[in-house]
């Protein structure tokens, strides 16, 4: 299954539960891309010792089968560069990861 994940909260234990999710997807076979919208682009700031997102980010860019993609408008509205756990697309991207994927998820 492709299962495409829309992440546009920077809530810590949102964020922690997407990432949970998509790992546990990518341990059942599945391919998973995650799109980064609005506060989302910000996941990564808001690891805690409650919720180790940074350690399920690492976890799931680990894979082959994962993909993360965040809005560029949303990064630039923040002021945020591209990186490996933040990598600058735009909507197209969106568009395509609606289009191909089995199953959207949003949190």
């Amino acid at each position: 299954m492709k299962l495409g994940i829309i992440l546009s909260t920077n809530n810590a234990e949102k964020n922690w539960n997407a990432f949970r999710l998509a790992n546990l997807a990518l341990s059942k076979g599945d391919m998973v891309t995650i799109f980064l919208t609005g506060e989302g682009v910000e996941y990564g700031q808001m690891s805690s010792s409650s919720f180790n997102i940074e350690e399920q980010a690492g976890r799931f860019l680990q894979s082959e089968k994962a993909k993360i993609v965040a809005c560029g408008t949303c990064m630039a509205i923040r002021k945020q560069g591209s990186s490996k756990e933040c990598p600058e697309g735009g909507i197209e991207d969106l568009y395509r990861l609606i289009a191909d994927s089995d199953k959207i998820i949003t949190f």
